[in-house]
């Protein structure tokens, strides 16, 4: 495929990728230094910073600014990066940052930075037995270091929701975490997995007595990703992308998961809607935990009284309209209750209360989504994974079915895809490995020689171009492929057709046969 590569002598631990569209960059932060690349070609090196530094973080401020942070041998450290044109330079202003990054690399970490509020989820201390989900900067508020709150977490991911925005209750932002961590809930003979999603008000100050410097809202929920019918049950959340729209009602979390047991070269793909977190989090019921020795069942749904208002919510019009108009202000007994139950009994179900996507002979490791707009004027969310063998899967759902209509591979030896970006704006995609970065467009349409196969890819980035014979991007088009006749027939009623004459014996000669239909039969039966 037409993939630019990015190799240079001191690339190492490539462990995070940012796109800076105003810039035209894109940063890679590794082993002891920043990487500055050219954004439409990354073959290109800019510029670079020497840090002594396992870089993991690497966080937009503006268009000059940067927010880096990294292990300095066993010390976390943070800095600003400044950027002039062509030149990138730390400040100087390092700061000792316990809580916001990993002691070393290998402790798995989450973080987002908004409007100079820095949000962590890491260990807060180097043996990483002191879970924290922190906000630092303004305002500082952390975690109870109790299991019940986390418990020997694996973080993965962390996204800011704008729910304030033409929010009719006058609700609050949210910050959502994702992670993995040893069930509470339950008494195993070994240690039961589960896939969280917790969430926390951006304008949590904590409380006056109780909670003094906690969260005052931090609620937990299991993940749910499972095919009941097939016993197969996916507790380990890998990695978490929020496909962003212009309502934040419709924004979409799109997740991938992994068994803790049974067929572990099985990945699947959940969906996620706002609606279902929210209706879990600001409505469902709260578990306590059981007095009840030998019982291996440790937290059952809360029976009894839940006091007013109600425990973990944001502060709303509702709230303001009884006179508590900030964290500080709500009853100690409200408090209390939060923080002897932030786990809530009711699972945050996937779109469809099944998986978009199950693959076998693939470990995916990274996902992100493009919503496309095809010839046909329907929208499609594609997805593009990466694997633990340094391979680019795109997906997407087609008529009900889950078509993988491309495999590529990324790297000449096979490493796993660490990171993967994707910047709408230029059409491409962005992968990291430990020790390589390369640059991809999110389609090929020109792989596809002969009509049949362009139609039969069900790529909705590409479409058949009469006049010019051949497959072409519609994204490069100043106008839709231009045909003699009025009308054009919808590519998947052409598919359709086309798959009928495919299955009454008619080959297709030559061309790329990428496509691959994937569905839950697909698991039981003959391989992909």
């Amino acid at each position: 495929g037409n993939i630019t590569t990015f190799r240079e002598e001191g690339l190492a631990n490539v462990s995070t990728l940012l796109v800076n569209e105003e810039t035209n960059t894109l940063f890679v932060g590794g082993r002891e230094a920043v990487f500055a690349l050219d954004l439409n070609n990354i073959s290109r090196e800019t510029a670079r910073i020497r840090c002594q530094n396992y870089i993991l973080f690497l966080h937009k401020i503006n268009a000059s600014y940067l927010y880096v942070c990294g292990t300095n041998a066993y010390h976390p450290t943070c800095d600003y990066m400044v950027i002039h044109g062509t030149n990138i330079s730390l400040q100087g202003r390092a700061e000792e940052s316990r809580g916001r990054c990993p002691f070393e690399p290998t402790q798995k970490y989450a973080s987002v930075f908004v409007d100079g509020e820095f949000y962590s989820a890491t260990s807060n201390n180097f043996l990483g037995t002191e879970p924290i989900i922190l906000r630092s900067m303004r305002n500082p508020v952390r975690t109870e270091f109790k299991t019940s709150w986390l418990n020997e977490p694996s973080f993965v991911s962390m996204e800011i929701v704008h729910e304030s925005e033409s929010n009719p209750e006058g609700d609050d932002d949210k910050i959502y975490v994702f992670f993995t961590e040893t069930a509470v809930e339950f008494e195993f003979y070994d240690k039961l997995l589960v896939s969280r999603i917790a969430r926390v008000c951006r304008g949590d100050l904590g409380g006056k007595r109780v909670l003094q410097r906690r969260w005052t809202s931090f609620l937990k929920s299991r993940l749910s990703c499972s095919v009941p019918e097939l016993n197969f049950h996916f507790n380990i959340v890998q990695d978490i992308f929020l496909l962003r729209r212009r309502r934040w009602q419709d924004s979409i979390f799109y997740g991938i998961f992994s068994q803790q047991w049974g067929r572990l070269d099985i990945s699947a793909v959940c969906a996620y809607s706002m609606k279902t977190i929210q209706e879990v989090f600001s409505k469902g019921s709260y578990k306590g935990p059981v007095t009840v020795e030998h019982s291996p069942v440790k937290w059952m749904v809360y029976r009894g009284e839940v006091p007013v208002p109600r425990p973990g919510a944001c502060i709303d019009n509702s709230a303001r309209s009884m006179g508590y108009n900030t964290s500080t202000d709500l009853p100690d007994k409200v408090l209390q209750f939060v923080r002897d139950h932030p786990l809530m009994d009711d699972s945050v179900n996937p779109i469809g209360d099944s998986p978009v996507l199950l693959r076998r002979g693939s470990n995916y490791t990274r996902i992100v989504v493009d919503r496309v707009t095809g010839l046909d004027q329907q929208t499609y969310d594609v997805m593009f994974l990466g694997t633990d063998d340094g391979y680019l899967h795109k997906a997407l759902n087609c008529d009900g079915e889950m078509f993988i209509v491309e495999e590529l591979q990324l790297f000449l030896a096979p490493e796993p895809v660490q990171s993967l970006q994707l910047s709408s704006e230029k059409g491409m995609l962005y992968g990291g490995s430990q020790s390589q970065v390369v640059q991809l467009p999110v389609c090929q349409c020109h792989r596809y020689r002969y009509c049949m196969d362009c139609i039969l890819a069900r790529d909705p980035y590409c479409a058949w171009a009469p006049a010019a014979h051949g497959c072409v991007s519609l994204a490069e088009q100043t106008a839709p492929p231009i045909s003699e006749k009025p009308a054009q027939t919808p590519p998947v009623e052409l598919a359709r057709k086309a798959q009928h004459w495919l299955q009454r014996g008619r080959a297709v000669e030559g061309g790329v046969q990428t496509h691959k239909r994937v569905g839950h039969e697909s698991l039981l039966g003959s391989s992909l």
